[in-house]
């Protein structure tokens, strides 16, 4: 999320409740189509094929007045067909949070709680996912990621026995940067870890190449983070205006746009844009529903990006 697009969130945020929900409602007004799912290869659940991050975004006091107006985010995400709320314990109090305002809004039941461990040896990694277990109050976690590949054979021990115990439905592995690809290539190739998690975007296609690819062929869950890649795809395209031919897909927007041309990957199950604001929520949700990118509109896409 770039800093216009957060431009104004604190005063959406601080009119309340009631007044965030009215905007999200004027915002989603013609949005009646249904969310896109994908199958978890290794379960063939379905999950919705747009997320939450909460990076920054739910990283907020306990307490603080914010709450509620996050909570009227956290309701709507679920209301659009939503149920993915990736989190970490290195992103400040945002588990706190999401534990909290899923406890106030009866969303538990509702939600994909994925989260991760980032910290070296068995008994912190431990310790670091029992408090996980508690800030999210809950009895059990979808999926519980290995943060950055660190300590990953003490941490992969630790999350099969609890997934043998019934603590942890899925496993996964994750990193930010394509320097990594190739570590995380040797990992999936394994096939010993449900989920994997890396960046991807129309301005980070290192992926496409052999990534992607193989999460296909092993039949290994694929989750997006950095969709916007930090905020340098709105930079980009700031003051320009969509091509017409984006209607063809069904996008109404640039972060549709972006969105649109990451999850029409066949490999992609879902991308996990980060945001409290309600207005760039309902945006983001919208991608999606509708019709998605062919490879041939994929491939005008990117020339279109190159292009700006």
């Amino acid at each position: 999320m770039t800093v216009s697009r957060r431009k104004m969130l604190q005063g959406m945020l601080a009119c309340g409740g009631a007044a965030i929900a009215g905007r999200m409602a004027h915002a989603t007004t013609s949005a009646n189509a249904i969310m896109l799912e994908r199958p978890i290869p290794r379960s063939g659940e379905m999950l919705p094929v747009i997320g939450l991050g909460t990076y920054v975004a739910f990283d907020v006091a306990s307490g603080s007045p914010l709450l509620p107006a996050l909570g009227q985010v956290l309701q709507h995400f679920t209301d659009l067909g939503g149920s993915v709320v990736d989190s970490s314990p290195m992103y400040g109090n945002a588990e706190t949070v999401i534990g909290h305002l899923a406890a106030d809004h009866h969303l538990r039941p509702a939600l994909f709680l994925a989260t991760k461990v980032w910290t070296r040896g068995r008994d912190a990694g431990i310790r670091q996912m029992e408090q996980s277990f508690a800030r999210l109050r809950t009895d059990r976690i979808d999926l519980m990621q290995i943060h950055n590949l660190v300590d990953l054979k003490t941490q992969t021990a630790t999350i099969e026995e609890w997934q043998k115990q019934g603590r942890i439905r899925y496993s996964g592995i994750t990193h930010y940067d394509a320097s990594a690809y190739p570590e995380l290539e040797k990992l999936v190739a394994t096939r010993r870890y449900d989920f994997v998690q890396f960046n991807y975007s129309l301005a980070e296609r290192d992926a496409e190449q052999r990534l992607l690819p193989l999460a296909q062929e092993t039949g290994t869950a694929v989750i997006i983070n950095r969709p916007f890649a930090q905020g340098e795809l709105f930079a980009k395209t700031k003051g320009k205006s969509l091509p017409s031919w984006a209607a063809e897909f069904d996008c109404t927007s640039w972060a549709q746009f972006f969105l649109k041309y990451i999850v029409s990957n066949p490999a992609v199950a879902c991308a996990i844009p980060a945001t409290r604001n309600p207005k760039h929520l309902a945006d983001n949700m919208a991608a999606g529903s509708g019709r998605l990118p062919d490879a041939a509109m994929r491939q005008r896409m990117v020339k279109h990006w190159e292009s700006l």
